[in-house]
């Protein structure tokens, strides 16, 4: 039975926010005494979050500083000009300025990255022109290449000279924080399902480590979600182009997308024309309330053609004058010049002559001569425009106005059109232009975000999410899968869609076994418990020489630069081993093989020398990683 109200539409409008500013704050004293508090910065390829590791009762327990990680600087500008994160109010014009430290997950511009270093350590009241003495707590991909934190290391103690440093994964810090909050008892075991703006990762724990071995990271999440979105909507409104951005596309993920339970069957709710007025956000782009193209009066049109002529005399008469009194300028500056030689005075016409790049007095007097005649030149001008100023706009507004714009001249011989009164009296719908700039945003609400359990609606070749769950519970035996999936968990910004939890409780039903059990849980704080949970860690260890999880300035000068001291919420160190075989001993040739004297032992002495210097060179290159 039909509904006798209808229903009642949604329309949103984009709020577009601008980010302020951030101010510089004052390093709190208790930072410093008795020692001084480290920093813990997450380093994310979306946003990066900053603030002090001191405890909630002494400072604001939220992160001081969260900003987009993102760098606008353009060719050949200098670095002082570079705007970085919160400087930025509006992404949208500077997008394609806009540069990043990341390669998907993995910081590999480090130039970028000194950049927003050096704009964490300003804004939270350091100085890091000498050194920054405080410990620093960063974030890093899971897995990361060697080589990036090799590098990493060496930007925070070569260039800022910190005393201790800190790695781990913003996933295991998520879950070592909102385990003690459950008062779960450690070493904690279990399975991590991170998604953020770059890639995914499922990350298995046990016994309180990170299993490296059977990480799996998928290459969809956040930022293909939004590309997805835009490019339906384009295809969907292709007069918005413009006005469909990305920053836009995020805002829609952000606030208005939800994960659906069952997907098949939520969209078959969408077919129901009741159900689509329902749930269809309608989205307004702003416009202008004036309709292109409509009727203008005569007058009008005279009053707007007088405006223009108006408008672009004053803007000629002011270059004019700009230009005449430059020229003015100059020619009493060379008069000037003229008088030191008047005066006797060659020394400083001679030094004058050489700031101006002239060579010679005849040379001057031409310059001169030019510049007086360009000077009376403009003059002339500026009263002839004020004199003819009247005249022009009267002589322009005379000028007849076509009409019929466009339309040819009627035979008086040719009948009327008969249909011309009766059309004169059929109503016109009014055009409404707020609905024709407004966005139906309909099942892509629920399409985007289902790319993470689908990638191939975007083409994408490789497992969902929750396969790739499935493929690493398979590389375990049935009773360390039973304690794995007892405590799943969910972060990360992506992972913020309404429904999420119980689309990943269905499809865990699904893969396993009958009876078995498990146990879902969602981060307090998805975007934000990766910063809170390196913060307590960090004040449950305190960095020292020796200590697990700090790499001291030592460490790194004995240790190499890729050297990771680990702990709960480190990656696993896997040391660079290079293989240094021992060299084989030379066989000695026959007897009837040896020629001792002459060339030919000049020669086999070359060979073998040539021979042991290759088989040195391929035992330096040959490096193994284990």
């Amino acid at each position: 039975m039909a509904s006798k109200h209808p229903p009642v539409c949604q329309i949103f409008s984009f709020k577009d926010c601008k980010t302020s500013l951030d101010p510089i704050f004052e390093l709190p004293a208790h930072c410093l005494t008795p020692t001084a508090a480290p920093i813990v910065i997450d380093n994310g390829s979306f946003q990066t979050r900053a603030g002090w590791a001191a405890p909630a009762a002494e400072l604001d327990s939220a992160p001081r500083l969260i900003f987009r990680s993102v760098a606008a600087r353009s060719r050949g500008a200098a670095r002082s000009e570079t705007q970085i994160g919160n400087d930025i109010p509006n992404l949208e014009p500077l997008r394609w300025l806009l540069k990043s430290q990341f390669d998907r997950n993995v910081v590999v511009n480090f130039e970028i990255q000194e950049l927003i270093l050096d704009y964490v350590f300003t804004h939270l009241g350091l100085s890091s022109e000498g050194s920054v003495e405080h410990p620093i707590l960063m974030t890093e991909a899971p897995c990361n290449p060697l080589h990036c934190r090799q590098m990493m290391s060496e930007l925070l103690f070569e260039c800022y000279r910190v005393p201790f440093v800190s790695y781990g994964v913003d996933g295991l810090y998520s879950f070592y924080h909102n385990n003690n909050q459950r008062n779960l008892q450690a070493p904690h075991t279990g399975i991590i399902l991170s998604s953020g703006y770059h890639c995914s990762h499922i990350l298995p724990v046990v016994d309180g480590r990170l299993d490296a071995v059977n990480c799996t990271r998928l290459n969809v999440a956040g930022s293909q979600a939004a590309s997805y979105l835009q490019r339906l909507l384009q295809l969907k409104y292709p007069g918005h182009l413009a006005a469909i951005t990305l920053s836009r596309m995020e805002e829609l993920l952000h606030e208005h997308s939800y994960t659906a339970v069952d997907y098949h069957q939520e969209l078959e709710k969408w077919r129901c024309p009741e159900f689509y007025e329902r749930e269809v956000h309608r989205m307004q782009l702003p416009f202008s309330g004036k309709v292109p193209g409509g009727c203008v009066s005569v007058e009008e049109r005279q009053e707007r053609r007088a405006q223009q002529l108006r408008r672009l005399q004053e803007i000629n008469t002011r270059r004019r004058e700009e230009k005449l009194q430059q020229d003015q300028e100059r020619l009493d500056r060379l008069l000037a010049v003229q008088e030191l030689l008047e005066d006797g005075l060659l020394d400083q016409f001679h030094k004058s002559l050489m700031e101006l790049n002239m060579d010679s007095a005849e040379e001057l007097q031409s310059y001169i001569n030019k510049l007086q005649l360009a000077v009376e030149q403009g003059r002339l001008k500026l009263l002839q425009s004020d004199g003819a100023e009247g005249k022009m706009e009267v002589s322009e507004l005379e000028q007849p106005i076509d009409e019929g714009d466009g339309v040819a001249l009627m035979d008086p011989d040719f009948p009327e059109d008969p249909l011309s009164e009766k059309s004169v009296n059929v109503v016109q719908p009014a055009f409404n232009m707020a609905e024709y700039h407004q966005l139906f945003v309909g099942t892509e609400r629920l399409r985007c975000p289902e790319i993470l359990f689908q990638p191939s609606l975007i083409g994408e070749d490789q497992m969902g999410l929750m396969e790739t769950l499935q493929y690493v519970l398979a590389r375990y035996t049935p009773e360390q899968q039973e304690a794995l999936v007892s405590n799943v968990f969910l972060t990360g910004g992506n992972m913020q869609y309404p429904g999420m939890k119980e689309r990943v409780e269905r499809e865990l039903l699904a893969l396993r076994p009958f009876q078995s059990h498990f146990k879902v849980t969602m981060a307090t704080r998805p975007g934000l418990d990766a910063w809170y949970g390196a913060r307590d860690w960090a004040l449950e260890h305190p960095a020292a020489a020796g200590a697990e999880g700090w790499i001291s300035r030592q460490d790194y000068e004995e240790k190499g630069c890729e050297y990771l001291s680990e702990h709960c919420a480190s990656n696993v160190f896997v040391p660079m081993k290079i293989a240094k075989p021992v060299p084989a001993r030379p066989a000695e040739l026959p007897v009837a093989f040896q020629m001792p004297t002459g060339a030919s032992a000049a020669v086999a002495t070359v060979t073998s020398t040539s021979a042991q210097s290759s088989s040195t060179d391929a035992a330096d290159i040959n490096m193994v990683a284990s």
